[in-house]
């Protein structure tokens, strides 16, 4: 299935504007997901909203509540939320540049595929490419998407450019109550050269393709066990299923 673009508009540098989009650089079902089903029905579990001692409640009746503490909610009509959003602008402005590792991996959140959306516009595309590369920069900017405002990493990325929405840094929990009781003393030497070794022997370069989540793998054996044996109860949406005189069925 092709690509479908989450943002289009234009990458400006300076006075020079690229049209481009960006596509999702994730797949978002490349993992087993499962649908609850009632076991007893073979239906699927669906969810209401409820008020504890009022059961299911009109959606037009919740409002947005803001935890101020002690148990009190500050209380905000969800048109007045709406009504601050910002509005999606189509320009994204790269505003400074920094060294490709001066930026923090916990402050990388979302990966984005930049791409030219013609071929006049590949041209510029590929000077601002190459100048990141050939400097060795990542270009920050910010960018409004979907009522909000995201910090943007881009650098280069094979043939193309690579986004990178960061977290803020109000954001990032501080490390240092965590680490302090940490003692800070010199390790021993004889054990660090040990670990030193270790680490010079098994370095190479980072292959994703080497490592597999075993996890997932698993599952799919399982579902595909499952699959092939005719006693695995099923169940199929709308529609009562024929009867194999010894596997469990469901009427939906």
């Amino acid at each position: 299935m092709a690509s479908r673009a989450v943002w289009t508009g234009q990458l400006r540098l300076s006075l020079v504007a690229i049209p481009v989009e960006l596509h999702a650089a994730t797949k978002s079902g490349a993992r087993v997901s499962f649908r609850q089903i009632h076991g007893p029905s073979g239906k699927p579990v669906k969810y209401e909203k409820t008020v504890a001692g009022m059961g299911p409640i009109k959606a037009d009746d919740i409002l947005k509540g803001y935890d101020v503490g002690d148990g009190d909610y500050l209380l905000l009509d969800p048109d007045e939320i709406d009504a601050i959003k910002l509005d999606t602008k189509k320009t994204l402005e790269l505003v400074q540049f920094v060294d490709q590792s001066e930026i923090p991996p916990l402050y990388y959140n979302k990966p984005y595929y930049v791409v030219p959306t013609d071929d006049l516009a590949e041209d510029a595309y590929r000077v601002v490419r190459d100048a990141l590369r050939a400097e060795k920069k990542t270009a920050l900017g910010q960018l409004t998407m979907r009522g909000r405002e995201y910090l943007c990493a881009i650098r280069p990325c094979g043939d193309g450019l690579l986004l990178e929405t960061l977290r803020y840094e109000d954001e990032i929990r501080e490390a240092e109550p965590l680490f302090a009781s940490i003692e800070d003393a010199a390790s021993d030497k004889d054990l660090l050269e040990v670990a030193t070794q270790l680490i010079q022997r098994k370095s190479s370069p980072f292959n994703a393709e080497a490592f597999k989540d075993h996890y997932d793998k698993a599952l799919r054996d399982l579902i595909e066990a499952k699959r092939k044996n005719r006693k695995t109860p099923r169940a199929r949406r709308g529609t009562t299923m024929a009867a194999d005189p010894q596997a469990p069925t469901w009427s939906i």
